[in-house]
């Protein structure tokens, strides 16, 4: 009985050793990121394009759907969805690879704003202080626009604006609901869901989308095939 103690006691401190320096190479990278551009710029540099899309100027439906599927508890936490990267944490240690992370829209634009896709424990920390910042200083609604103008919808196409216009040659406001929950579903996998190359996979994601809203309800489970057969 001593000696499982002993082991976890020692397991126990290797696993906070091991924390402590994730927490520290994730500051350090936090640091490096806003050392030439600090976030107050970045935002200036992201709402500076062109083709940047205020929310109230961007389909509902496209803004319900996005948190249905992407983070359906946005408004509920504090940038940090305890829930999903718990879920996440327990899939990844299952898997012994970092398969998912359980994002929030927060952390999203946090990576968007400022690191790589590498998948990696370090990154994961270093977006907290970014999100940390993006919660304290902005509103929910402010977050959200920012994040749906900087996701990749595939095809070379960052954010709404350009994804509206690339792919339905329709400004956002314009999106029908099939349109809307079309673009919703891309940013998950962009290559995979392409439009142009895999329009079965993107209407497979587009009904996993629609069953989310249903989920939350933000549409009746009836206007799924409805809204699939608009196109």
């Amino acid at each position: 009985m001593k000696t499982l103690k002993k082991i976890i006691a020692i397991l126990f401190i290797l696993l906070l050793i091991t924390v402590i320096v994730i927490g520290y190479n994730g500051y350090k990278m936090y640091k490096s990121a806003i050392k030439n551009t600090s976030i107050e710029e970045k935002i200036k540099e992201i709402k500076s394009n062109e083709n940047y899309t205020e929310l109230n100027n961007i389909s509902k439906t496209f803004i319900d759907a996005v948190i249905a599927v992407e983070d359906h508890r946005f408004y509920d936490h504090n940038g940090i969805d305890l829930i999903s990267t718990t879920k996440a944490f327990f899939t990844n240690l299952k898997q012994n690879d970092i398969i998912t992370g359980g994002s929030s829209i927060t952390q999203q634009l946090a990576k968007n704003m400022y690191f790589s896709q590498e998948k990696k424990y370090s990154r994961k920390f270093a977006e907290i202080f970014i999100v940390s910042y993006l919660e304290e200083h902005l509103k929910k609604d402010e977050i959200l626009e920012l994040y749906v103008n900087t996701i990749y919808y595939g095809n070379g196409y960052y954010g709404i604006g350009n994804a509206s216009s690339g792919y339905f040659n329709k400004k956002p406001s314009e999106l029908s609901k099939y349109e809307a929950t079309i673009l919703a579903g891309l940013p998950n996998a962009p290559s995979a869901y392409s439009l142009t190359k895999h329009k079965d996979l993107a209407l497979e994601r587009q009904k996993q989308v629609l069953e989310a809203m249903a989920k939350y309800d933000y549409i009746d489970k009836n206007e799924i095939e409805t809204i699939q057969r608009e196109d």
